[in-house]
């Protein structure tokens, strides 16, 4: 039994913090401004796999109200996550990602992301894919004030039941 799940985030950038995608360390001269440290990109997997699981999304488990979330590694919040989905029963089948992100580019950075996301997933690099679109200068993206990220996860049941 399968089921996929769609997961969405987006934040503006902010003066003062390394920018992080895909839990890698992007060379540019601001960083996304969240609760954590802002990855967008990581962030949409999480709510993608809570989505497809039915467990919820991420301001359940991660609120932005509670401090010890303040500048968390989005890799730590990834894992908590799977560690949710596989005790649901679920595994990780594949993810597909979109970034929105008028700048900077990013397509030299995408072995990088898939190898990271990979690792904490614990699936083959063939089950990540990432790319990434400009917004053509529409809206805030396009006016270089922050950046989006979608996923769809696809999880397949271990265990014996439904839905």
């Amino acid at each position: 039994m399968y089921r996929i799940g769609i997961g969405y985030d987006s934040h503006k950038f902010c003066d003062g913090k390394q920018l992080v995608i895909g839990g890698i360390k992007i060379e540019y001269g601001k960083g996304l401004k969240g609760h954590s440290d802002g990855d967008v990109l990581l962030h949409a997997i999480a709510d993608a796999m809570l989505g497809a699981s039915g467990l919820g999304d991420i301001g359940l488990y991660f609120p932005d109200t509670d401090e010890k979330y303040m500048d968390m590694d989005s890799s730590i919040i990834l894992k908590e996550v799977l560690n949710k989905v596989l005790q649901e029963g679920y595994e990780v089948v594949n993810v597909d990602c979109v970034l929105i992100a008028q700048e900077p580019k990013l397509s030299s950075y995408y072995g990088k992301m898939i190898k990271r996301i990979s690792e904490i997933l614990e699936v083959g690099e063939a089950c990540v894919n990432i790319k990434a679109k400009t917004n053509e200068g529409m809206g805030f993206i396009g006016r270089c004030e922050g950046i989006a990220g979608f996923a769809v996860v696809l999880l397949a049941k271990l265990t014996e039941g439904g839905c």
